[in-house]
């Protein structure tokens, strides 16, 4: 069967959009600010008991979790921070940075003196989180990850198995001079690929999702972030990182919890299968269609999958 263009998964998206519910745009908590390494760390605190800690990536922030940290909150504590530079978060200036961002998110999880924490990841989230948990093995006891950076495609050797319209996409962003203009001057990652995602999503979220952003200066990260994605070895660092955090998954016996979609970005379907057949004490939630934003597509499918996992790991 022909694979599905990520155009053709969007138009079915809208389409069972119309007879399902749909997320919410309203922001519905107030945020906290911790003072981590001398800069201001914005998240979310919402509940108590066992702590949750929602991990979101580029070009998001704590808001992507809005409408699946109310399924938790009646028994857990949920935790969700913007990454440095992101949401309402400080921004300094960073010259690596997936190396800066983990000291700055490391450093935040670890003044919460977190135990048997559980982890929900996506996106960059998925690579700061698999990180955590592999040098912070006594601090969590549980991963569930969507579209995520894991076995067997992380770190990208090949980029053919991504989508051709992705990969073309990931390369202009890398080109320099092209992925200026594409970023920060024509805003294409938030009002070309997030804002056509899974669907599309209403003006009121991505009036939410962009106001971090509002000059070209600020949007310099959401540049940065799609250049240090590790393929072909490059940039060397990060994909040490990126390849110990697959070995690191790939041998783990903790639970885990993969939600999934057709054909997706990041975990294909190929990869999900890899994934279900590969992977020590996995649990898999199939979605339907959808492209890489599936929060926003299936908040409360993942919210209700989430809860009851959690009721038993």
């Amino acid at each position: 069967m022909k694979r599905r263009t990520f155009l053709q998964t969007t138009a079915a998206a809208a389409t069972m959009a119309a007879f399902g519910t749909t997320a919410s745009a309203a922001a519905p908590f107030e945020k906290k600010y911790a003072n981590v390494l001398g800069h201001k760390m914005a998240y979310v605190n919402e509940g108590e008991g066992r702590p949750v800690v929602f991990l979101h990536g580029n070009p998001a922030s704590s808001y992507l979790w809005r409408n699946i940290i109310p399924y938790v909150t009646d028994r857990y504590r949920a935790i969700a921070p913007d990454l440095m530079g992101m949401g309402d978060s400080d921004k300094p200036a960073m010259t690596e940075t997936y190396q800066e961002s983990a000291e700055y998110l490391h450093a935040f999880l670890d003044s919460l003196d977190l135990q048997d924490a559980i982890l929900v990841i996506h996106d960059w989230g998925s690579a700061l989180g698999w990180h955590y948990a592999r040098t912070r093995p006594d601090r969590i006891s549980a991963v569930a990850f969507m579209e995520a950076m894991a076995p067997p495609f992380m770190p990208l050797n090949d980029v053919s198995v991504l989508a051709p319209e992705m990969v073309e996409f990931m390369m202009g962003i890398r080109t320099p001079g092209i992925g200026e203009k594409m970023i920060l001057e024509q805003n294409l990652f938030l009002d070309g690929f997030m804002r056509h995602d899974s669907g599309g999503m209403s003006e009121e979220t991505m009036a939410e999702y962009n106001r971090p952003f509002p000059t070209p200066e600020s949007r310099q990260i959401i540049l940065d972030w799609p250049r240090e994605i590790p393929m072909g070895g490059s940039p060397s660092d990060v994909h040490a990182i990126v390849q110990a955090n697959s070995d690191f998954v790939a041998q783990s016996t903790f639970p885990k919890l993969m939600f999934h979609v057709t054909p997706g970005a990041v975990i294909t379907e190929y990869a999900a299968k890899w994934i279900k057949k590969n992977l020590t004490n996995i649990e898999s939630i199939y979605l339907g269609e959808g492209g890489h934003f599936i929060q926003e597509q299936y908040p409360d499918e993942i919210g209700r999958g989430l809860a009851d996992w959690l009721f038993r790991v």
